[in-house]
């Protein structure tokens, strides 16, 4: 049972580490801590159960779709809702509770519509049930689908921010957004981009989590929480510490719900969280 649990909790860990992903962008760049980044993500998962139900499309064509519509609309949220409290902003702690204030309402907000048009009753679809086996692990080849395609749009992105141009002007913000401007970057621009770009792996976040498991309307705080443990965990604007993180949750919700008591795996979570918090404030891969 050790590596049949450790495959399922790589499955898992590989979901959450692909939603925490977008948030690092997010905050690392843009320096906005978005409280309502969850909903994006269940506004994905959303978008795909629509399609796979009413309009009978593969869930495959589904994400190739919501990932420009959640850039789209993360970058016009950007401009029309943060970018005034960026200007306004005489320091970044003043934009980081501005934003979190802002976005605390657009989390209500975006959960009450998500209510209103879809019930508060878990949605979902059957596809790729087939099991295949790994390991000695039974996993549905829905999952093990949904964690080829975190890898792959986690490793692209890591590829892209350290190998591209682009990637090393994001990068050159959050290091030193004070800078930027001296070397001929628009540090408005890269981080309207960079809260669209995290927009667009949320959406895909919300993607993959529909193609293997049921969600609600009002899941959205609980996946914010939960990337915001991992974003913290692997050190804040860190692509790699955040994968490395979320495996890493994901293998410990599996050993605890196997071997303890599935209702505890929130809690082992959160022990860790704090433990990480004392002994290394700055994240273990900072």
């Amino acid at each position: 049972m050790f590596f049949s649990t450790l495959v399922i909790g790589l499955v898992l860990g590989g979901t959450y580490a692909l939603i925490a992903l977008g948030l690092t962008i997010q905050y690392g760049i843009a320096r906005i801590m978005n409280l309502a980044y969850g909903e994006i993500t269940i506004a994905g998962a959303f978008f795909v159960f629509l399609l796979v139900s009413s309009m009978g499309l593969s869930p495959l064509l589904g994400l190739v779709l919501v990932v420009p519509l959640g850039f789209a609309l993360s970058w016009l949220l950007y401009g029309i809702v943060f970018h005034p409290l960026v200007k306004r902003a005489s320091h970044a702690g003043q934009l980081e509770i501005d934003s979190i204030l802002v976005t605390f309402g657009l989390m209500f907000l975006a959960q009450g519509l998500f209510t209103m048009f879809f019930g508060s009753e878990f949605a979902g679809y059957s596809w790729l049930q087939t099991p295949v086996n790994l390991l000695g692990a039974k996993i549905a080849a829905g999952r093990v689908l949904g964690l080829l395609i975190a890898v792959l749009i986690g490793g692209g992105l890591w590829l892209a921010m350290q190998r591209t141009r682009w990637g090393v002007n994001l990068r050159a913000v959050a290091n030193h957004p004070e800078f930027a401007p001296l070397v001929g970057i628009n540090r408005n621009s890269a981080a309207r981009v960079a809260f669209g770009l995290g927009g667009a792996i949320a959406a895909a976040g919300g993607a993959v989590m529909s193609m293997y498991q049921p969600f609600t309307a009002v899941d959205g705080g609980f996946l914010t929480m939960k990337a915001l443990v991992i974003v913290i965990m692997g050190g804040v604007g860190n692509l790699g510490g955040a994968l490395m993180a979320g495996l890493m949750i994901g293998v410990v919700e599996a050993y605890v719900s196997y071997a303890i008591d599935p209702g505890l795996t929130l809690a082992a979570t959160y022990t860790i969280f704090l433990g990480v918090l004392l002994w290394r404030p700055k994240g273990l891969f900072a």
